[in-house]
Protein backbone atom coordinates (compact mmCIF):
# COMPACT_ATOMS: atom_id res chain seq x y z
CA UNK A 1 0.00 0.00 0.00
CA UNK A 2 1.00 3.59 0.16
CA UNK A 3 0.63 4.12 3.17
CA UNK A 4 2.36 1.92 5.74
CA UNK A 5 0.99 0.52 8.74
CA UNK A 6 2.95 2.66 10.66
CA UNK A 7 1.99 6.03 9.21
CA UNK A 8 -1.62 4.69 9.55
CA UNK A 9 -0.90 4.37 13.40
CA UNK A 10 0.53 7.66 13.97
CA UNK A 11 -1.65 9.65 11.58
CA UNK A 12 -5.08 8.14 13.73
CA UNK A 13 -3.11 9.32 16.51
CA UNK A 14 -2.62 12.99 15.50
CA UNK A 15 -6.04 13.56 14.64
CA UNK A 16 -7.67 12.32 18.18
CA UNK A 17 -7.06 15.57 20.30
CA UNK A 18 -5.74 15.79 23.75
CA UNK A 19 -6.97 18.25 26.27
CA UNK A 20 -4.15 20.37 25.26
CA UNK A 21 -4.96 20.60 21.75
CA UNK A 22 -8.47 21.67 22.44
CA UNK A 23 -8.02 24.62 20.01
CA UNK A 24 -6.73 22.62 16.81
CA UNK A 25 -9.48 20.20 17.45
CA UNK A 26 -11.86 23.11 16.59
CA UNK A 27 -10.27 24.29 13.83
CA UNK A 28 -10.20 20.81 12.38
CA UNK A 29 -14.20 20.48 13.12
CA UNK A 30 -14.46 23.87 11.39
CA UNK A 31 -12.81 22.41 8.62
CA UNK A 32 -14.36 19.29 9.00
CA UNK A 33 -18.04 20.88 9.16
CA UNK A 34 -17.51 23.55 6.01
CA UNK A 35 -16.83 20.99 3.49
CA UNK A 36 -19.68 18.78 4.74
CA UNK A 37 -21.57 21.81 4.24
CA UNK A 38 -19.93 23.19 0.97
CA UNK A 39 -20.82 19.98 -1.05
CA UNK A 40 -24.08 19.33 0.34
CA UNK A 41 -25.21 22.86 -0.38
CA UNK A 42 -23.54 23.03 -4.04
CA UNK A 43 -25.32 19.44 -4.87
CA UNK A 44 -28.75 20.78 -3.43
CA UNK A 45 -28.38 23.83 -5.10
CA UNK A 46 -27.45 22.41 -8.48
CA UNK A 47 -30.06 19.43 -8.21
CA UNK A 48 -33.12 22.47 -7.67
CA UNK A 49 -31.56 24.35 -10.83
CA UNK A 50 -31.62 21.41 -13.00
CA UNK A 51 -35.14 20.00 -11.73
CA UNK A 52 -36.43 23.59 -11.78
CA UNK A 53 -35.03 23.62 -15.72
CA UNK A 54 -36.11 20.31 -16.63
CA UNK A 55 -39.62 20.55 -14.95
CA UNK A 56 -40.43 24.21 -16.49
CA UNK A 57 -39.31 22.76 -19.85
CA UNK A 58 -41.13 19.84 -19.76
CA UNK A 59 -44.29 21.83 -18.62
CA UNK A 60 -43.25 24.54 -21.74
CA UNK A 61 -43.59 21.46 -23.99
CA UNK A 62 -46.00 19.66 -22.52
CA UNK A 63 -48.53 22.54 -23.03
CA UNK A 64 -46.51 23.78 -26.62
CA UNK A 65 -45.20 23.09 -29.20
CA UNK A 66 -41.59 22.98 -30.45
CA UNK A 67 -42.73 25.67 -32.95
CA UNK A 68 -45.22 27.65 -33.58
CA UNK A 69 -46.62 29.68 -36.78
CA UNK A 70 -48.57 33.07 -35.74
CA UNK A 71 -50.95 34.65 -38.48
CA UNK A 72 -50.23 38.48 -39.21
CA UNK A 73 -53.05 40.79 -37.60
CA UNK A 74 -56.24 40.47 -39.31
CA UNK A 75 -54.93 37.84 -41.56
CA UNK A 76 -55.62 34.85 -40.00
CA UNK A 77 -54.58 31.11 -41.37
CA UNK A 78 -57.55 30.75 -43.96
CA UNK A 79 -56.29 27.42 -45.48
CA UNK A 80 -54.97 26.22 -42.49
CA UNK A 81 -56.21 22.49 -42.74
CA UNK A 82 -53.82 22.26 -46.39
CA UNK A 83 -50.88 23.93 -44.27
CA UNK A 84 -51.05 21.63 -41.34
CA UNK A 85 -50.98 18.61 -44.01
CA UNK A 86 -48.01 19.90 -45.27
CA UNK A 87 -46.30 20.73 -42.33
CA UNK A 88 -47.15 17.44 -41.01
CA UNK A 89 -45.28 15.87 -43.87
CA UNK A 90 -41.80 17.92 -43.20
CA UNK A 91 -39.41 15.35 -41.46
CA UNK A 92 -39.30 14.82 -37.58
CA UNK A 93 -42.70 16.75 -37.80
CA UNK A 94 -44.49 14.93 -35.12
CA UNK A 95 -47.94 16.27 -35.39
CA UNK A 96 -49.41 19.80 -36.09
CA UNK A 97 -52.30 21.63 -34.25
CA UNK A 98 -53.88 24.04 -35.64
CA UNK A 99 -55.67 26.91 -32.84
CA UNK A 100 -57.05 30.12 -31.80
CA UNK A 101 -55.63 32.09 -29.20
CA UNK A 102 -56.79 35.93 -27.83
CA UNK A 103 -56.26 37.92 -24.54
CA UNK A 104 -59.99 38.29 -22.72
CA UNK A 105 -61.60 39.60 -19.81
CA UNK A 106 -63.59 37.07 -18.40
CA UNK A 107 -66.29 37.59 -16.00
CA UNK A 108 -68.29 35.82 -13.13
CA UNK A 109 -70.86 37.46 -11.08
CA UNK A 110 -68.61 40.64 -9.59
CA UNK A 111 -65.47 38.87 -10.32
CA UNK A 112 -63.48 39.93 -13.61
CA UNK A 113 -59.98 38.35 -14.30
CA UNK A 114 -57.72 39.01 -17.60
CA UNK A 115 -57.53 35.44 -19.36
CA UNK A 116 -55.75 33.77 -22.86
CA UNK A 117 -58.42 31.89 -24.63
CA UNK A 118 -57.02 28.86 -26.58
CA UNK A 119 -59.17 27.08 -29.11
CA UNK A 120 -58.72 24.22 -30.04
CA UNK A 121 -59.90 20.49 -31.03
CA UNK A 122 -60.40 17.89 -28.46
CA UNK A 123 -58.26 15.57 -29.75
CA UNK A 124 -55.63 17.90 -30.24
CA UNK A 125 -55.78 18.88 -26.88
CA UNK A 126 -55.50 15.73 -25.58
CA UNK A 127 -52.20 15.11 -27.33
CA UNK A 128 -50.65 17.38 -24.55
CA UNK A 129 -49.07 15.60 -22.15
CA UNK A 130 -49.82 17.60 -19.31
CA UNK A 131 -52.99 18.51 -20.54
CA UNK A 132 -54.10 14.81 -21.00
CA UNK A 133 -53.00 13.97 -17.23
CA UNK A 134 -54.76 16.85 -15.77
CA UNK A 135 -58.09 15.88 -17.57
CA UNK A 136 -58.65 12.63 -15.99
CA UNK A 137 -61.81 12.19 -14.39
CA UNK A 138 -63.23 14.82 -16.89
CA UNK A 139 -66.09 13.58 -19.98
CA UNK A 140 -64.18 15.06 -22.91
CA UNK A 141 -66.87 13.66 -25.23
CA UNK A 142 -68.97 16.76 -23.52
CA UNK A 143 -65.81 19.15 -24.75
CA UNK A 144 -68.12 20.96 -27.43
CA UNK A 145 -70.37 24.22 -28.25
CA UNK A 146 -70.56 26.40 -24.56
CA UNK A 147 -68.43 24.43 -23.03
CA UNK A 148 -64.76 25.33 -21.88
CA UNK A 149 -62.27 23.93 -19.72
CA UNK A 150 -60.44 26.61 -17.20
CA UNK A 151 -57.20 26.77 -14.85
CA UNK A 152 -57.82 26.13 -11.07
CA UNK A 153 -56.35 28.61 -10.08
CA UNK A 154 -58.04 31.02 -11.83
CA UNK A 155 -61.73 29.28 -10.83
CA UNK A 156 -60.61 30.06 -7.26
CA UNK A 157 -60.15 33.60 -7.95
CA UNK A 158 -63.34 33.97 -9.30
CA UNK A 159 -65.00 31.87 -7.11
CA UNK A 160 -66.67 29.46 -9.79
CA UNK A 161 -66.83 25.64 -10.30
CA UNK A 162 -67.81 22.64 -13.09
CA UNK A 163 -71.61 24.02 -14.16
CA UNK A 164 -70.90 27.61 -13.64
CA UNK A 165 -71.21 29.85 -16.17
CA UNK A 166 -68.71 32.94 -16.70
CA UNK A 167 -68.96 35.47 -19.78
CA UNK A 168 -66.17 36.02 -21.85
CA UNK A 169 -65.88 39.84 -23.16
CA UNK A 170 -63.87 40.83 -26.17
CA UNK A 171 -63.18 44.52 -26.59
CA UNK A 172 -62.69 43.98 -30.84
CA UNK A 173 -66.28 43.30 -31.47
CA UNK A 174 -69.03 45.10 -34.03
CA UNK A 175 -68.46 48.32 -35.39
CA UNK A 176 -71.83 50.29 -35.20
CA UNK A 177 -72.77 53.66 -35.48
CA UNK A 178 -72.03 54.34 -32.38
CA UNK A 179 -68.64 53.18 -31.97
CA UNK A 180 -67.28 49.37 -31.13
CA UNK A 181 -69.80 47.10 -28.77
CA UNK A 182 -67.72 44.90 -27.03
CA UNK A 183 -68.14 40.88 -28.22
CA UNK A 184 -70.02 39.25 -25.10
CA UNK A 185 -71.20 35.41 -24.70
CA UNK A 186 -71.32 32.71 -21.88
CA UNK A 187 -70.04 29.64 -21.40
CA UNK A 188 -70.28 26.86 -19.56
CA UNK A 189 -67.66 25.67 -16.83
CA UNK A 190 -66.97 21.53 -17.91
CA UNK A 191 -64.38 21.04 -15.56
CA UNK A 192 -60.70 22.57 -14.33
CA UNK A 193 -57.26 21.60 -15.22
CA UNK A 194 -53.96 21.72 -13.06
CA UNK A 195 -50.87 21.60 -14.87
CA UNK A 196 -48.36 22.69 -12.09
CA UNK A 197 -47.63 25.60 -14.18
CA UNK A 198 -49.04 29.15 -12.52
CA UNK A 199 -49.05 31.19 -16.00
CA UNK A 200 -51.52 28.39 -17.20
CA UNK A 201 -53.66 27.79 -14.06
CA UNK A 202 -54.82 31.34 -13.36
CA UNK A 203 -54.50 32.71 -16.47
CA UNK A 204 -55.62 29.89 -19.53
CA UNK A 205 -59.19 28.88 -20.66
CA UNK A 206 -59.29 26.26 -23.36
CA UNK A 207 -62.95 25.95 -25.93
CA UNK A 208 -63.57 24.06 -28.85
CA UNK A 209 -62.23 25.49 -32.18
CA UNK A 210 -65.75 25.38 -33.55
CA UNK A 211 -66.92 27.79 -30.63
CA UNK A 212 -63.73 29.79 -30.81
CA UNK A 213 -63.97 30.54 -34.80
CA UNK A 214 -67.58 31.44 -33.85
CA UNK A 215 -66.81 33.83 -30.96
CA UNK A 216 -64.44 35.37 -33.20
CA UNK A 217 -65.95 35.79 -36.49
CA UNK A 218 -63.02 33.32 -38.39
CA UNK A 219 -65.40 31.35 -39.56
CA UNK A 220 -63.05 28.80 -41.15
CA UNK A 221 -59.70 30.10 -40.01
CA UNK A 222 -57.39 29.92 -36.86
CA UNK A 223 -54.35 32.55 -35.78
CA UNK A 224 -51.97 29.86 -34.56
CA UNK A 225 -50.38 26.74 -35.52
CA UNK A 226 -48.51 24.59 -33.21
CA UNK A 227 -45.74 21.79 -34.67
CA UNK A 228 -44.40 19.24 -32.57
CA UNK A 229 -41.51 17.75 -32.80
CA UNK A 230 -39.94 13.97 -32.62
CA UNK A 231 -36.64 15.37 -31.62
CA UNK A 232 -35.90 18.82 -30.28
CA UNK A 233 -32.11 18.57 -31.15
CA UNK A 234 -33.48 19.08 -34.89
CA UNK A 235 -35.17 21.90 -34.00
CA UNK A 236 -33.53 24.44 -36.26
CA UNK A 237 -33.44 22.77 -39.67
CA UNK A 238 -37.03 21.96 -38.94
CA UNK A 239 -37.85 25.76 -38.10
CA UNK A 240 -35.47 26.67 -41.55
CA UNK A 241 -37.73 24.82 -43.81
CA UNK A 242 -40.94 25.79 -42.00
CA UNK A 243 -39.79 29.65 -42.88
CA UNK A 244 -38.69 28.69 -46.25
CA UNK A 245 -42.39 26.97 -46.87
CA UNK A 246 -44.66 29.57 -45.49
CA UNK A 247 -42.40 32.96 -46.39
CA UNK A 248 -43.66 36.02 -45.04
CA UNK A 249 -47.10 35.30 -44.75
CA UNK A 250 -46.85 33.84 -41.18
CA UNK A 251 -44.40 34.66 -38.04
CA UNK A 252 -42.30 31.23 -37.24
CA UNK A 253 -40.84 31.08 -33.84
CA UNK A 254 -40.06 28.60 -31.44
CA UNK A 255 -40.18 27.95 -27.83
CA UNK A 256 -36.36 28.83 -27.43
CA UNK A 257 -37.36 32.26 -28.17
CA UNK A 258 -40.60 32.51 -26.44
CA UNK A 259 -38.77 31.29 -23.16
CA UNK A 260 -35.41 32.53 -23.48
CA UNK A 261 -35.80 35.47 -20.30
CA UNK A 262 -36.29 32.61 -18.18
CA UNK A 263 -33.19 29.88 -19.45
CA UNK A 264 -30.94 32.57 -19.93
CA UNK A 265 -31.86 34.07 -15.84
CA UNK A 266 -31.35 30.13 -14.67
CA UNK A 267 -28.26 29.22 -16.31
CA UNK A 268 -27.12 32.47 -15.36
CA UNK A 269 -27.75 32.17 -12.17
CA UNK A 270 -26.91 28.55 -11.62
CA UNK A 271 -23.20 29.47 -12.84
CA UNK A 272 -23.23 32.03 -10.07
CA UNK A 273 -24.35 29.84 -7.58
CA UNK A 274 -22.00 27.07 -8.22
CA UNK A 275 -19.13 29.91 -8.17
CA UNK A 276 -20.24 31.09 -4.59
CA UNK A 277 -20.89 27.83 -3.29
CA UNK A 278 -17.37 26.61 -4.49
CA UNK A 279 -15.95 29.10 -2.44
CA UNK A 280 -17.48 27.92 1.08
CA UNK A 281 -15.31 24.61 -0.08
CA UNK A 282 -12.11 26.37 -0.53
CA UNK A 283 -12.37 28.69 2.83
CA UNK A 284 -12.42 24.89 4.24
CA UNK A 285 -9.48 23.97 2.61
CA UNK A 286 -8.22 26.84 3.97
CA UNK A 287 -9.40 26.01 7.56
CA UNK A 288 -7.26 22.44 6.78
CA UNK A 289 -4.47 24.37 5.96
CA UNK A 290 -4.75 26.55 9.41
CA UNK A 291 -5.49 23.29 11.25
CA UNK A 292 -2.37 21.15 9.97
CA UNK A 293 0.18 24.02 10.58
CA UNK A 294 -0.57 24.42 14.23
CA UNK A 295 -1.05 20.45 14.35
CA UNK A 296 2.71 20.59 12.80
CA UNK A 297 3.49 23.08 15.51
CA UNK A 298 2.50 21.82 18.26
CA UNK A 299 4.15 18.21 17.28
CA UNK A 300 7.38 19.44 16.74
CA UNK A 301 9.16 17.56 19.62
CA UNK A 302 6.83 14.15 18.56
CA UNK A 303 8.39 14.92 14.73
CA UNK A 304 11.68 15.39 15.71
CA UNK A 305 11.92 11.94 17.79
CA UNK A 306 10.20 10.10 15.47
CA UNK A 307 13.42 11.39 12.95
CA UNK A 308 15.48 10.20 14.91
CA UNK A 309 14.16 7.10 15.49
CA UNK A 310 14.57 6.47 11.28
CA UNK A 311 11.17 8.24 10.04
CA UNK A 312 12.15 9.68 6.81
CA UNK A 313 10.43 13.20 5.51
CA UNK A 314 8.39 11.17 3.08
CA UNK A 315 6.82 9.52 6.11
CA UNK A 316 6.49 12.33 8.20
CA UNK A 317 4.87 14.01 5.16
CA UNK A 318 2.80 11.19 4.29
CA UNK A 319 1.26 11.26 8.00
CA UNK A 320 0.15 14.88 7.45
CA UNK A 321 -1.19 14.56 4.16
CA UNK A 322 -3.36 11.81 5.33
CA UNK A 323 -4.34 13.65 8.30
CA UNK A 324 -5.98 16.68 5.87
CA UNK A 325 -6.82 13.52 3.81
CA UNK A 326 -9.28 12.03 5.48
CA UNK A 327 -10.93 15.64 7.14
CA UNK A 328 -11.22 16.33 3.23
CA UNK A 329 -12.30 12.31 2.29
CA UNK A 330 -14.53 12.18 5.57
CA UNK A 331 -16.00 15.70 5.16
CA UNK A 332 -16.99 15.10 1.35
CA UNK A 333 -18.36 11.31 2.16
CA UNK A 334 -21.10 13.22 4.52
CA UNK A 335 -21.91 16.00 2.27
CA UNK A 336 -22.68 14.05 -0.39
CA UNK A 337 -25.05 11.47 1.89
CA UNK A 338 -26.37 15.08 3.12
CA UNK A 339 -27.02 16.18 -0.44
CA UNK A 340 -28.56 13.54 -1.51
CA UNK A 341 -31.22 12.60 1.32
CA UNK A 342 -32.09 16.49 1.06
CA UNK A 343 -32.97 16.35 -2.59
CA UNK A 344 -34.99 12.63 -2.59
CA UNK A 345 -37.52 14.62 0.55
CA UNK A 346 -37.01 18.33 -0.97
CA UNK A 347 -40.72 18.53 -1.11
CA UNK A 348 -41.58 17.10 2.18
CA UNK A 349 -38.62 19.24 3.81
CA UNK A 350 -40.24 22.23 1.98
CA UNK A 351 -43.88 21.70 3.54
CA UNK A 352 -41.80 21.21 7.11
CA UNK A 353 -40.49 24.01 7.23
CA UNK A 354 -43.46 26.27 5.91
CA UNK A 355 -45.51 24.24 8.54
CA UNK A 356 -43.22 25.96 11.32
CA UNK A 357 -42.26 28.90 9.85
CA UNK A 358 -46.06 29.91 8.52
CA UNK A 359 -44.26 32.04 5.56
CA UNK A 360 -44.68 30.59 1.61
CA UNK A 361 -41.21 29.68 0.88
CA UNK A 362 -41.63 28.98 -2.75
CA UNK A 363 -44.35 30.91 -4.15
CA UNK A 364 -45.89 29.52 -7.27
CA UNK A 365 -46.90 32.81 -8.58
CA UNK A 366 -43.08 34.16 -8.67
CA UNK A 367 -41.13 30.62 -9.62
CA UNK A 368 -44.51 29.14 -12.21
CA UNK A 369 -44.66 25.51 -10.73
CA UNK A 370 -46.65 24.27 -7.97
CA UNK A 371 -43.48 22.07 -6.22
CA UNK A 372 -40.12 22.20 -5.52
CA UNK A 373 -38.26 20.11 -8.16
CA UNK A 374 -34.85 18.54 -7.52
CA UNK A 375 -33.34 16.64 -10.42
CA UNK A 376 -29.65 14.93 -9.33
CA UNK A 377 -27.36 15.05 -12.36
CA UNK A 378 -24.19 11.94 -11.62
CA UNK A 379 -22.11 14.02 -13.65
CA UNK A 380 -22.26 17.34 -11.73
CA UNK A 381 -22.12 15.36 -8.77
CA UNK A 382 -19.27 13.72 -9.61
CA UNK A 383 -17.78 17.30 -10.33
CA UNK A 384 -18.47 18.76 -7.32
CA UNK A 385 -16.91 15.72 -5.28
CA UNK A 386 -14.06 15.77 -7.37
CA UNK A 387 -13.52 19.63 -6.72
CA UNK A 388 -13.93 19.35 -2.73
CA UNK A 389 -11.17 15.92 -2.68
CA UNK A 390 -9.11 18.00 -4.88
CA UNK A 391 -9.03 21.13 -2.40
CA UNK A 392 -8.58 18.94 0.63
CA UNK A 393 -5.84 17.55 -0.98
CA UNK A 394 -4.09 20.36 -2.14
CA UNK A 395 -4.71 22.33 1.45
CA UNK A 396 -2.59 19.40 2.81
CA UNK A 397 0.30 19.46 1.00
CA UNK A 398 1.92 22.82 2.07
CA UNK A 399 1.53 21.71 5.90
CA UNK A 400 3.04 18.05 4.70
CA UNK A 401 5.77 19.63 3.27
CA UNK A 402 6.49 22.00 6.27
CA UNK A 403 6.56 19.17 8.60
CA UNK A 404 8.97 16.78 6.52
CA UNK A 405 11.18 19.91 6.70
CA UNK A 406 11.39 19.90 10.40
CA UNK A 407 14.83 20.33 11.78
CA UNK A 408 15.26 17.91 14.48
CA UNK A 409 18.16 19.26 16.16
CA UNK A 410 16.40 22.32 16.58
CA UNK A 411 13.58 20.74 18.09
CA UNK A 412 14.94 19.03 20.47
CA UNK A 413 18.16 21.57 21.71
CA UNK A 414 15.93 22.63 24.44
CA UNK A 415 14.78 19.52 25.99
Amino acid sequence: MFFSKFERFVARRYLRAKRREGFISVITGFAFTGIALGVATLIIVMSVMNGFRDELLNRILGLNGHIGLMAPANYPFNNYQSASKDIGEFEHVQYVIPMIESQLLVSAGKAAEGAMVRGIEKDDLLRRAAMRDSLKGIDMSLFEGNRVLIGSRLARKMGVGVGDEITLISPNGKVTAFGTVPRMKSYQILGTFEVGMFEYDSSFIFMPLASAQQYFGLKDAVTHIDVTLDNDKMLLPVRRAIEESVGAGAYVYDWKQTNAAFFNAIAVERNVMFLILTLIILVAAFNIITGLIMLVKDKGRDIAVLRTMGATRGMIMRIFFMDGAFIGVVGTSIGLALGLLFCKNIEAIRRFLENISGQELFSAEIYFLSQLPAKVDPTEVGVVVGISLLLSFLATIYPAYRAAKFDPVEALRYE
